[in-house]
């Protein structure tokens, strides 16, 4: 059986009770602030990497002229520190006036002049987790009317300095108050990571209907350790986070890290490959003004994006977890295609893995497979097989297209034609071989 018809069901349910906003019908992609400015707000000292209008209108830039917003990288998201100490006058929200200068609307029609979308911070609570002026229940209708009226297209809504009570009556009060506004505003919910991030503490039947993405776990930090940390916990927790998302909806394991300090070019595959698989959000928090060649070609993979960006939007599963660190993960796509992941635990040197298709439970056909990283491809039938060499803390990515029916091999292939190992590493002369 053919993996897909094991979780097409639950997938189509979830689609049919997502939040009906017409919004993020794939994972959204961009660009946030945290995980690399923070809370930076000494413009004096440090004017190039603090929370300010030329931070945003800076990487705003980027994205528009460096060729990410083709790709689909088109969010611009400020997070927490932005604000004002004080509310105005008028009880609502505003930028702080030195960094800001000209507030947050004409940063939005900077964006929108670029061809970009601008989100933003605010917090269910007293005030968000940085000390700024927060969103108290009395609030919801008022702040979200002040993101419409600057042309916000996206809140990223934090939960700190509140409590279960507030949360249960706020999340879902500010999706209802967006909605309201008349403006498509896209709804990114903290809830279930204050909430431990699972049932029955977390109702994901509810975060579907009212939220367009939401955070289930701690957040990132640069560092290998960190990515692992937030893999462990949503692939031993697939079961249940897989039957929550769809389009309209996602699970948000947090920011994309590539491109700042803590990542080697393998573990930043690594990290694109997996959040692909997921069906994340890519929202890049890094210096795209200073971005290495490297990591810019991995966070413009065409073909890992449009993996993650597949509009059936399932999200993928670990299919398997060997003794010898290797660990496989699969995702199925649209058009009757997959996309199939091998990653390595491992920190010692490349592992040759050694399987085939037929083991992995696809069903009897030839497939045609497309290396993501390495640009190879190979035509692949089920049962033969075939070694990956998968280097520490990094993965082949294999895109699959749907099978076709068997057909006799060429003579010459049957007479000792050319063979050679498919995956990140030297060519080979082992045995099992991929047919090139």
């Amino acid at each position: 059986m053919h993996w897909t018809v094991l979780v097409l069901a639950s997938g189509l349910l979830v689609v049919t009770v997502a939040l009906d906003n017409g919004l993020m019908r794939t994972p959204p992609m961009g660009w946030l602030a945290w995980e690399r400015f923070r809370c930076n707000t000494d413009c004096e000292r440090d004017p190039k990497n603090c929370i300010s209008e030329n931070l945003f209108t800076d990487m705003a830039d980027r994205l528009a002229e460096d060729g990410w917003r083709e790709l689909g990288y088109v969010y611009i998201t400020i997070d927490d520190c932005w604000a004002s100490m004080q509310r105005d006058e008028q009880g609502r929200l505003q930028a702080d006036p030195k960094r800001f200068p000209r507030g947050i609307h004409r940063l939005s029609r900077y964006m929108h002049d670029r061809g970009l979308k601008l989100g933003i911070y605010g917090d269910m609570g007293t005030h968000t987790c940085g000390g700024y002026p927060g969103t108290p229940l009395d609030k919801i209708e008022v702040d979200a009317q002040t993101f419409a009226d600057w042309e916000v297209d996206m809140l990223k809504f934090d939960g700190c300095y509140s409590n279960t009570a507030e949360q249960e009556q706020g999340y879902p009060r500010m999706s209802k108050a967006l909605n309201a506004t008349g403006r498509p505003i896209g709804y990114s919910c903290s809830w279930p990571a204050y909430q431990g991030g699972l049932p029955p503490q977390v109702n994901y039947g509810l975060l579907a209907k009212i939220c367009n993405l939401w955070r289930n776990y701690a957040d990132i930090q640069d560092s290998w350790d960190s990515v692992l940390k937030i893999v462990d916990w949503f692939f031993d927790n697939q079961e249940v986070l897989i039957a929550a998302a769809g389009p309209g909806g996602w699970n948000d394991p947090d920011m994309l890290i590539i491109g700042d300090f803590g990542l080697s070019m393998e573990q930043s595959r690594s990290q694109m490959a997996l959040w692909a698989i997921m069906a994340a959000p890519l929202f890049m928090s890094n210096d795209l003004r200073t971005i290495s060649s490297g990591a810019r070609s991995i966070l413009q993979n065409k073909m890992a994006i449009s993996i993650n960006q597949d509009p059936l939007g399932l999200q993928g599963r670990r299919i398997l977890k060997e003794k010898s660190g290797i660990e496989v993960f699969w995702r199925p796509l649209s058009n009757d295609a997959s996309a199939l992941l091998f990653f390595s635990r491992r920190n010692d040197m490349p592992y040759r893995y050694q399987t085939s298709l037929s083991k992995l439970n696809y069903t009897t056909g030839i497939y045609k497979v497309n290396d993501v990283f390495s640009g190879k491809s190979v035509t692949l039938k089920d049962s033969s097989n075939f070694v990956v060499s998968v280097n520490p803390t990094g993965v082949v990515m294999w895109y699959i297209s749907a099978p076709a029916k068997p057909r006799p091999l060429p003579h010459q292939f049957s007479r000792g034609g050319r063979f050679e190992e498919f995956g990140r590493g030297d060519l080979a002369n082992a045995i099992p071989p991929v047919f090139l």
